[in-house]
């Protein structure tokens, strides 16, 4: 590339000059966006147990919302959003019988993971 056609924004990364800016959201469904933000070893705990049991870490996972963890779903009731894990977790149960659900449980223990990263780390929750 040219060095007249691309400049270092503020945050070090190399933009045109035209200045378009792009942002990429991720569109979360009610029960991934009702994980919630916990702390790192919780959030690694629950990952032994999905890998393990299928759907035991989510069963974990939705009573730290009980106890105001914080999920992106900011509008809804805590019950809700409890039911909303409780309702993943069973999910994964059920489905852990053909493998599926077995798979999922694992993803979501990794997304705890993630989530509670962030939270260490005061990343905002909306990326």
């Amino acid at each position: 590339m040219d060095q007249k056609d691309t400049e270092m924004n503020e945050k070090g990364v190399p933009s045109s000059t035209s200045g378009v800016v792009v942002q990429v959201r991720e569109k979360k469904g009610p029960l991934r966006a009702a994980i919630p933000y916990m702390p790192f070893p919780v959030a690694v705990i629950c990952l032994f147990l999905n890998t393990f049991i299928p759907g035991l870490g989510t069963f974990v996972s939705a009573f730290t919302v009980l106890c105001g963890a914080r999920t992106d779903l900011p509008d809804r009731h805590v019950c809700c959003v409890f039911w909303l894990n409780m309702a993943a977790a069973f999910i994964q149960i059920l489905t852990a019988i053909v493998m599926v659900g077995w798979i999922m449980s694992i993803f979501w223990g990794m997304d705890m993971v993630i989530l509670a990263s962030y939270r260490d780390q005061g990343i905002p929750q909306q990326l």
